[in-house]
């Protein structure tokens, strides 16, 4: 080994990897960042901004807050939404509902999505409408909401506190068995 080889492995050797808080930041897309500042200096510690990508974004709510900040975030601009959806969290008794909210109305806002994400109590024996697993209903900010969580009351047990007609829209009224996208079901005689 020649002694330019011995210096260039002994400066390898001594140069540290940075640490975590040391490498920069990660550019946030600066409209989708002005997005969730807005929500956030509005509601503050009641919001959890979970991601900002182009085009795409995410805050959490806890659900004595869902209603207020979707009134603010259709005041922004988002007036529909595009889809509502559930995820079961049987290992910390939860279920989650997502809206993914969009824009007709405002150019500026037509290739977004904001994801209002909020969560509520999952009782293992579910008894839709007549248990804890409730929300309130968002079907007054956006209308488009009214068939969608009629799904998630149907398929996840989820009763929708203020909403115009909690019933079944795909299963036959007289189901009687849980909920069929929880993670609990299963497929009898399969």
């Amino acid at each position: 080994m020649s002694t330019s080889d011995n210096k260039e492995t002994a400066q390898e050797s001594t140069q540290v990897e940075a640490k975590p808080e040391d490498k920069p930041k990660e550019n946030l897309p600066a409209f989708e960042k002005s997005l969730t500042d807005k929500i956030q200096k509005k509601f503050g510690d009641k919001t959890e901004i979970a991601y900002v990508k182009l085009n795409r974004t995410r805050v959490n709510v806890k659900k004595e807050d869902v209603v207020k900040a979707a009134q603010f975030i259709r005041e922004m601009g988002f007036d529909h939404a595009e889809s509502v959806s559930g995820v079961d969290y049987p290992e910390s008794k939860e279920i989650e509902v997502v809206y993914h909210l969009g824009s007709y109305g405002d150019p500026t806002l037509e290739k977004q999505i904001l994801a209002l994400a909020t969560r509520t109590t999952r009782e293992d024996d579910p008894k839709p409408g007549n248990d804890s697993t409730k929300l309130p209903s968002l079907r007054d900010v956006f209308y488009s909401v009214e068939f969608h969580e009629r799904e998630c009351f149907e398929m996840l047990g989820v009763f929708f506190e203020g909403h115009p007609d909690n019933r079944r829209l795909l299963l036959p009224e007289d189901w009687a068995d849980i909920p069929p996208l929880r993670k609990d079901f299963g497929n009898k005689g399969r």
